[in-house]
């Protein structure tokens, strides 16, 4: 009786077809506990099990990685704003709907920026361009980012006459600048000291100024 051919040594490493998606899920968990600072290369290829060299067939630089994780945060971001959107009450008249709108899309941001800090400050780490056609890997199931989300709400409140055709014109940058600005005081500014009841109190607030202040 022939002796038994020993079994192969169990891989422990990402075949080539998985390792693109190891190192972005790397990054983004690297995001996640330490914000853009965090997502380095050597890291997530550590953390995928490959060697550093591996790496370089999928993405150049720390760079390119890091635009990859971006584009993941905003698509997570975009999905928390479609969650509150699909929250919203069917059969409510085109006024109710599209202020419940605007205001879903800013509990929605402001949410993710509470419970992602990590990702959400990596999401805004680079610069990139707001207009034209939505990038799928930045966009949530629906298909839009979350600038195109809130652009939409703003388009509903125009629908709805609540918002002056007029006034519509860079709303978006108005709307966003006011809800960004708080979720930044509130994860890593003096707001971060507030307590999670006063953390919703103090969002709400913003979001009835912002309403008043479009129309």
């Amino acid at each position: 009786m022939s002796p038994a051919k020993p079994s192969a040594p169990r891989r422990s490493t990402y075949r080539h077809g998985d390792l693109p998606r190891a190192l972005l899920a790397a990054g983004v968990e690297l995001a996640r506990s330490g914000g853009p600072d965090a997502v380095v290369l050597r890291e997530a290829t550590r953390r995928a099990g490959v060697v550093p060299n591996a790496a370089y067939r999928h993405y150049a630089s720390r760079d390119e990685l890091l635009q990859a994780v971006r584009s993941a945060a905003l698509s997570r971001l975009a999905a928390a704003i479609e969650a509150e959107l699909a929250r919203l009450r069917q059969g409510t008249s085109l006024a109710d709907f599209a202020r419940a709108s605007l205001r879903a899309v800013g509990t929605g941001y402001l949410r993710f920026a509470l419970a992602e800090p990590g990702l959400f400050r990596t999401a805004f780490s680079v610069q990139d361009a707001l207009r034209g056609a939505p990038v799928p890997e930045k966009a949530g199931p629906g298909g839009l980012n979350p600038f195109q989300l809130l652009g939409a709400a703003l388009d509903r409140l125009v629908e709805a006459g609540l918002l002056p055709r007029e006034r519509r014109l860079g709303a978006e940058y108005l709307a966003w600048s006011a809800v960004h600005g708080l979720a930044l005081l509130l994860i890593e500014g003096p707001l971060r000291s507030l307590s999670p009841s006063q953390q919703r109190a103090t969002g709400e607030r913003l979001l009835d100024m912002v309403e008043k202040g479009l129309s």
